[in-house]
């Protein structure tokens, strides 16, 4: 009953059943759009060549913008930004299905890409400001953060399914990504009408982001590298479980069972987690959940058929979303508030750079004769250099922690 309290306190925040509800409304874009569009690309040209080319262009100009954006939103505020970029994007998912030529296919996508809304980062940093220290609620900062992180899921299990009913029933990838930009327009539209995203503090110019704004604050940098680790090894993921079931007869379709139960029980895993309050600094646990992650995917090498590899990925998919609960935590109390936006921008930038990386050399491996196990073995891996990372007693992570824990108690003394 306490864990439950302790999800019903976050519920009952101003917002927070919207943040909860319609954050996911708002962000089915991203489960959605990037598949539609693959498939849209490809209908229109005829090329998957062409069509990966075009989602690595969308993917990347979202990536670069969106610091930018962050940024922006710092300075005057996140409802602004979010209204613009809610009528702006769906305005370029509808130039991009009009589009008929490879160019402006191309040109729409960046557009678009460039402006996605900046939901993630707008949301997260509204959970910390309502459970900030001195507000009475930073008790439910750790749930509020569980909830976000796990509820997030959702959005990479529906919208490919979505995207998958739109094609069956219409025979048009289109008509998915029309979906799409009405999704995004409505739920990011409501979203920066919410009072957190309206009642913003205006920091003192000297605060305010130049230059590498976070990337220069201190152990900054360091969850940076942890956090492209998570993307890569995920990025590697969605090549090497397709490959996996192509490789046990099971074909595509399999592959997206797979990964989602993975996703499922990286949900399951988030609410539970949500519930525990540990003792231990964050900066250790950061670094056992990132080791137990690593683990889960080193005994992915050892299973002998789908069915084996799929009750591993919904064990091992526990420990995916209490480690991105907790990587989110450490970015609000690293980050300067000043810059908040930013920061949890830069998490999303990373990500994708680490996950395209992940995926191509994934990839190659997996095309050598028997490179499926060691596929596994590299991201595995990857996520260890990250552990060890973190693990630093007095490693720059565990420093900052430190330091932020510090203001807080000089804020809400225990």
């Amino acid at each position: 009953m306490a864990a439950l309290r302790q999800y019903v306190g976050v519920w009952r925040l101003p917002g927070g059943r919207i943040l909860l509800s319609v954050g996911i409304l708002a962000r089915l874009g991203i489960g959605m759009t990037p598949l539609a569009l693959l498939l849209l690309v490809q209908q229109t040209t005829g090329s998957y060549s062409a069509a990966g080319l075009n989602a690595g262009v969308y993917a990347v100009a979202g990536a670069t913008v969106s610091p930018i954006a962050g940024r922006l939103a710092d300075r005057i505020g996140p409802a602004p930004i979010l209204l613009a970029t809610s009528v702006l994007h769906p305005l370029a998912l509808i130039g991009l299905v009009l589009a008929t030529s490879l160019p402006w296919i191309f040109a729409a996508s960046a557009i678009a890409g460039a402006t996605y809304p900046p939901l993630t980062a707008a949301i997260r940093r509204g959970w910390n400001n309502m459970t900030a220290a001195g507000s009475g609620q930073h008790h439910l900062r750790g749930a509020a953060l569980a909830a976000e992180t796990s509820l997030f899921e959702l959005v990479f299990v529906l919208g490919p399914l979505l995207v998958s009913a739109f094609v069956v029933i219409t025979h048009r990838p289109a008509t998915a990504i029309l979906a799409a930009a009405f999704a995004t327009f409505v739920g990011t539209a409501w979203i920066s009408r919410l009072p957190v995203m309206r009642r913003w503090h205006r920091h003192e110019s000297e605060h305010a982001a130049r230059g590498l704004g976070p990337l220069t604050a201190g152990g900054f940098p360091a969850l940076m590298i942890c956090v492209v680790a998570l993307g890569t090894a995920f990025g590697a993921a969605g090549v090497i479980v397709p490959a996996y079931a192509g490789h046990h007869g099971g074909g595509d379709g399999l592959g997206g069972v797979l990964l989602g139960i993975w996703g499922v029980g990286s949900a399951i895993g988030g609410i539970w987690f949500g519930t525990r309050q540990p003792a231990m600094a964050l900066a250790r646990q950061f670094a056992w959940l990132l080791g137990a992650v690593a683990v889960s995917f080193l005994i992915l090498t050892l299973m002998p058929s789908p069915l084996y590899l799929g009750m591993a990925l919904v064990l091992g998919g526990v420990t995916i979303a209490p480690a991105l609960t907790v990587g989110n935590t450490l970015v609000g109390r690293l980050a300067p508030a000043a810059m908040l936006n930013e920061a949890y921008t830069w998490t999303v930038t990373v990500s994708v750079g680490g996950s395209a990386a992940g995926g191509a050399i994934a990839g190659a491996i997996v095309d050598r004769p028997g490179g499926l196990p060691w596929a596994f073995v590299f991201a595995g891996s990857v996520l260890l250099v990250a552990a060890l990372v973190a693990a630093v007693p007095h490693g720059p992570i565990a420093r900052a922690d430190q330091r932020a824990e510090e203001r807080r108690l000089a804020v809400e003394p225990v």
